[in-house]
Parts: C-alpha cells; sequence; structure tokens
C-alpha cells in the first residue's frame, strides 16, 4: 500500500514540475507578445499546442494511474 502511495506521490510531484516549466514557458512567451506582432501570432500558435500538449500529457497521467490503481488491487 505505501509504495503504491510513494509511486504516486513521485508522480504528482513530476505532474507539478512538468507545469510549473510550461508556466515559466508562457510567462517568456507573454513578455515576447509585449514587442510584436510576430511574437504575438508565434506565441498564440505556441499557446494552442501547449495547452494540446498538457491535454494529452494530462490523458496519459490519468491512464497511468488507474492502471496502477489496477494493479495494486489485484495484487
Amino acid at each position: 500500500m505505501q509504495n503504491l502511495f510513494k509511486t504516486i506521490n513521485h508522480r504528482m510531484n513530476g505532474l507539478v514540475i512538468h507545469f510549473v516549466v510550461t508556466g515559466v514557458i508562457l510567462v517568456m512567451a507573454a513578455v515576447l507578445i509585449v514587442w510584436t506582432d510576430f511574437f504575438l501570432k508565434l506565441v498564440i500558435g505556441l499557446l494552442v499546442v501547449v495547452t494540446a500538449y498538457m491535454f494529452f500529457y494530462l490523458a496519459y497521467k490519468i491512464w497511468w494511474l488507474k492502471k496502477q490503481i489496477e494493479k495494486f488491487l489485484k495484487k
């Protein structure tokens, strides 16, 4: 039981780090938006791509967590 919680805690920490890094990238992109129209278009495109990536990553992590819980409950 403790092994499951340790693994989930480790994965949650990775998820938090992932979101912090994504946030930092978006803040840097927001600074670039202020200066030129080209960067505005670039950042909006980047925002769409990052949002899509976050949804895929979140879906993968939820699927992984579901598999870990199923594996734990079958033992």
